[in-house]
């Protein structure tokens, strides 16, 4: 049987993005799985009795090092943000390139802290920051010092000591470029060191909270419970600064999710579904639903997806339970079929998920692919003509090319860059001012007025003879050249319209990273877990790969 790849007009609308899950193509399990046979190390921890000073963390193997290199400093409670807008933090952090010398941790003692306003060198691959759950951190600090373990309720309701705010790689404020390390076989996957500083840091948490606690109290004072470690992951505060990425970088997002779609395709063409890969998907379904039932929020927008996705997903299991055949051939895409005519876009997304659970043989060659040298695809084909690209708006583009973008409900928001931090933000055109200094984001706008001008343009005119008078639509014609080579490089929805939820462009991206837990605080930015149920780095070399469903 071949099943075709799922329509791009459908998966790379907004909403459904937007109800993608972690799943086994998601950076943080794929870096687990490349690390696994690693030697971890702490190599330094110089940290006074309050939890302030220097360490270091490394994975090596052969000659190859990489270190991360925490500053943990004192922070007044006035000073703590989450914010962009904030300049000091509880811990800052670099991931090095080899083994750090002593004058390397002083250079960057002085550097690294001032995060964007630092001075880093080719040496330093990641840059990072974190601010403590006070709350939490202080509880358990106060409960290990007493020889006891923290209250499992309020670990479980937050799930990290601390959150990162931002991390940064590929070349910014002085980082290691991206060509100086992306023929390395070990991170051929995207955001790869990234998951590893993050990875490193959850580590340092536990370290430093086990190390407050003993010099509070160094008789009585336990180590923090293996089990609650693994149960706690590394928060993160995601904002707006996060949503141009996926536009910005089509091929990059056409590969992500490609690779989910051809994994999906796959799948669906299994002939016989073996006992075992049966047993394992329906192991973790069921095991799952505990990850929906401690997933916290007070979004009301997120409480009823999560109300909708558990009982839809309540029901599929019934369903699996009692009424569908696994021996029938072709199961899963039976079973995929039905998902589609019964239930909701975050149930669909979720068991898509689960589906790929079994099947590494088809997943992992896939994600050598997951990566892309966008500047392969920058270049304009200006010998085609201008009905060879309406032809491609035409097929590329249909919902979009009936989007009316006179009326100001579709016209209703601009993107723009902030002065204060540079960072994107989204506002109202016609409420505020600055419009004037829009961004290129609103592709759909864009590509509907290129549609408009190509249909009074001769068809035979050659693209670089219309890009001579119309260059200021440069951008969406490269767009649709790429488009006409990566069908899933385009979100397929109006990113300006009065209908749109940024969020959903921030969980996609955050999918992919392996979060769990969305937790919106607006329609702009959102806090998430990750690493949460992760394996220790000692018991990574025999850990469970479906750990996430434990």
């Amino acid at each position: 049987m071949n099943i075709s790849l799922r329509d791009p007009n459908v998966v790379m609308k907004l909403s459904r993005l937007g109800s993608f899950h972690q799943s086994k193509l998601s950076f943080l399990r794929s870096f687990l799985k490349e690390f696994k046979d690693w030697d971890y190390k702490r190599d330094l921890f110089e940290l006074n009795e309050h939890g302030y000073g220097t360490a270091v963390y490394s994975f090596k193997k052969k000659n190859r090092v990489y270190s991360l290199i925490c500053f943990a400093n004192e922070l007044d409670e006035n000073e703590r943000s989450d914010r962009v807008i904030a300049t000091k933090w509880d811990a800052a952090f670099t991931l090095f390139d080899g083994v750090p010398k002593k004058q390397d941790i002083e250079r960057l003692k002085n550097e690294v802290p001032k995060q964007e306003f630092g001075r880093l060198s080719y040496k330093e691959l990641t840059l990072s920051r974190a601010n403590k759950s006070v709350r939490v951190f202080n509880h358990v600090v106060e409960c290990l010092s007493e020889g006891k373990q923290p209250d499992n309720d309020l670990i479980t309701s937050v799930g990290y000591l601390y959150r990162t705010t931002a991390v940064y790689g590929s070349g910014k404020f002085g980082l290691a470029d991206r060509f100086r390390i992306k023929d390395r076989e070990e991170i051929y996957g995207p955001f790869r060191l990234e998951m590893m500083l993050v990875y490193l840091v959850r580590q340092f948490t536990f370290d430093q909270v086990n190390h407050v606690a003993k010099n509070k109290n160094p008789k009585k004072a336990v180590s923090l419970d293996i089990n609650i470690c693994k149960s706690l992951g590394i928060g993160n505060s995601t904002g707006l600064g996060m949503a141009p990425f996926i536009v910005n970088h089509p091929t990059l997002l056409n590969n992500w999710i490609s690779a989910r779609e051809i994994s999906l395709k796959k799948i669906r063409e299994i002939k016989t579904i073996s006992e075992k890969d049966k047993n394992l998907f329906l192991e973790c379904l069921k095991k799952s639903i505990k990850n929906i039932t401690s997933w916290n929020t007070e979004s009301e927008y997120q409480i009823n997806k999560i109300k909708s996705l558990l009982k839809d997903l309540n029901e599929f299991i019934l369903y699996l339970d009692n009424d569908f055949n696994f021996e029938q051939d072709y199961a899963f895409n039976e079973l995929y079929l039905h998902l589609e005519k019964e239930y909701c876009e975050e149930c669909i997304e979720y068991v898509v998920s689960m589906m790929m659970e079994p099947y590494d043989d088809i997943t992992s060659p896939l994600i050598k692919e997951m990566s892309s040298e966008e500047e392969k695809y920058f270049n304009i084909p200006t010998e085609r003509t201008v009905e060879d690209l309406k032809l491609i708006l035409e097929k590329k583009y249909p919902d979009i090319l009936t989007i009316d973008f006179t009326k100001d409900e579709n016209n209703l928001n601009f993107w723009f860059i902030s002065k204060n931090k540079e960072e994107p933000r989204l506002a109202n055109r016609f409420d505020e001012v600055g419009a004037e200094l829009e961004q290129p984001l609103a592709i759909a706008r864009d590509i509907k007025k290129l549609y408009e001008l190509l249909s009074v343009t001769k068809n035979s005119w050659s693209i670089a003879k219309f890009l001579s008078t119309n260059n200021e639509l440069r951008h969406v014609v490269r767009r649709a050249f790429i488009v006409e080579k990566f069908p899933y490089s385009e979100i397929q929805d109006n990113t300006i319209g009065q209908k749109i939820m940024p969020i959903d462009m921030l969980r996609l991206k955050l999918s992919f990273f392996g979060a769990l837990k969305f937790d919106p605080r607006s329609d702009k930015w959102l806090r998430i877990c990750m690493f949460q149920g992760a394996p220790l780095p000692e018991q990574l070399k025999n850990y469970d790969e479906h750990w996430v469903y434990n």
